[in-house]
């Protein structure tokens, strides 16, 4: 529950032209971790004629999923989209913190609102994701324009604390909260591929990253509620999903039940073989895997099930044991490589994707090579590379081992290079092959083409009529033979059939 103070301001010491335009709107005050603000004399505020909104979204796709659910809720109320992000009445800013350039982005975006809030109070400033869990009230210090700062955990109450808002106050919502099911709030940016989120949250302790701390502990949903959100996107004509989680194979750890042979009753494992019977949806993706918890009986799993695609996000963030014990991520590269083994020993041509940080704290040029080896030696589809970034309230950040940031810089540049090679070499094998691309849409550079994936996530280009004059539109599954092939991205013909 908000608690509700009436303190001394904090906020005398900001510029004089922004307090008084705040002051029309609202009474400022001291704030904690879950709370609202309003002065003795604050009078209530009739809910203002609703206009228009704008999300903006940094980060992960759970910061994407959290977005259409936000942007589901403010048209529930009565917001439209807005055509520009400098007219809308209100701004959302959905942040990610996983990185200090993403962070300090979002301070960029803020400044230009803050200006237009000083002529225009009656704007609403919404910052939303981990920056506002990692920072709290102390945002409200440096941005003192902004309405309402909010959690991850929070973005179904948007709602809730907007009326707060509206009333005259200034909100912070971080604090640890049980998230509400909410199924029918979504304002999907595609009307093909929906994401669908299975376990929130993350119990992982790894040294460099501040996810535990701005997304909370892990928390399941039950399998029934994640079919029926599956069944329901299935009706509004969805061909694919991608099932989403911090640590998708940890899902089901905090829900009760053993099974009688003594393992636990809720796995990902068992929420794959519980929803893919949902008629209507074509293809099944999952991600982020981690492969503390990957397991032989899920790679049978999505091997045996046909709606199951066949491409896997498996982070390894380093090639070097010591380095990885370094992380505490809970593995070796011996058990990672025997992870990949299993895949393509069930699935041969399935294809890989993974994340990697160089010039972790005490990182080595031998410890670098070895990440180097890994990805050559595996033959990664794709590889999401970054340089290590120390991150607030996270053990790395204090060691005294840090890397120079030209170190940083030649290993991201000669790693990124690598991936790029790899990918390549890779992207090779589907030269003059036929495969299945689901289309999502018309390609935004040519629209006689479409857009779409094949079931190895290939972003896939193709025109929209075939050699017989038959046109495909989104939602298709069609058979395309590949002509041309390029780092991340294929083109090909349409086939007859």
């Amino acid at each position: 529950m908000a608690r509700e103070h009436q303190s001394t301001s904090w906020h005398s010491t900001a510029v004089s032209d922004t307090e008084s335009s705040l002051r029309r709107r609202r009474s400022l005050g001291r704030l904690s971790a879950l709370t609202v603000t309003a002065s003795p004399t604050t009078q209530t505020l009739p809910n203002r004629e609703r206009g228009s909104y704008w999300i903006t979204t940094f980060g992960c796709q759970m910061n994407k999923a959290d977005s259409e659910r936000m942007a589901g809720i403010l048209e529930s109320m009565g917001y439209q989209e807005a055509s520009a992000e400098l007219d809308a009445d209100l701004v959302l800013y959905n942040t990610c913190t996983i990185r200090n350039n993403a962070e300090q982005k979002v301070y960029s975006y803020l400044g230009r609102q803050a200006q237009r809030k000083r002529t225009n109070p009656n704007l609403t400033l919404v910052v939303a994701g981990c920056v506002a869990q990692q920072e709290g009230e102390s945002l409200l210090r440096r941005v003192p324009e902004l309405d309402l700062v909010m959690g991850p955990q929070h973005a179904n109450r948007l709602e809730t604390l907007l009326q707060q808002v509206d009333s005259g106050q200034q909100v912070v919502a971080t604090e640890e909260h049980h998230i509400l099911e909410d199924i029918t709030t979504a304002r999907r940016d595609s009307s093909i591929c929906g994401w669908v989120n299975v376990i929130y949250g993350c119990n992982e302790r790894c040294t460099y990253c501040v996810v535990p701390s701005v997304r909370g502990k892990e928390q399941s949903r039950l399998p029934d509620a994640i079919k029926l959100e599956m069944e329901g996107l299935a009706a509004q004509g969805f061909k694919e999903i991608t099932l989403l989680g911090q640590n998708i194979d940890a899902y089901g750890r905090d829900l009760p039940g053993i099974t009688p042979e003594g393992r636990r009753q809720h796995t990902l494992t068992d929420l794959l073989h519980h929803v893919h019977s949902v008629e209507g949806i074509e293809r099944i993706r999952f991600a982020t895997s981690h492969p503390r918890y990957f397991t032989e009986r899920l790679i049978d799993a999505c091997a045996d099930l046909p709606k199951l695609c066949e491409h896997f996000h498996i982070p390894f963030q380093s090639g070097d044991n010591d380095v990885l014990r370094a992380m505490a991520r809970g593995y070796t590269v011996e058990r990672y490589r025997r992870i990949i083994d299993r895949i393509r020993e069930r699935m041969p041509d399935a294809s890989l994707s993974a994340d990697v940080i160089v010039a972790f704290p005490g990182e080595t040029d031998a410890q670098y090579r070895r990440t180097l080896a890994l990805i050559e030696e595996i033959g990664f589809d794709q590889v999401n590379t970054a340089a290590y970034s120390p991150r607030p309230n996270t053990p790395a950040a204090d060691w005294d081992n840090q890397l120079p940031e030209d170190i940083k810089v030649e290993r991201l540049r000669e790693i990124n290079a690598l991936v790029e090679r790899c990918a390549r070499e890779r992207n090779g094998r589907y030269s003059g092959r036929v495969e299945e691309v689901l289309a999502e849409g018309i390609n935004p550079k040519d629209p006689s083409q479409l857009m779409g994936r094949t079931r190895t996530n290939r972003l896939t280009f193709f025109r929209a009529e075939n050699g017989e004059g038959r046109r495909f539109s989104a939602g298709d599954l069609v058979q395309v033979r590949i002509d041309a092939v390029r780092s991340f991205s294929l083109s090909g013909t349409p086939l007859n059939c």
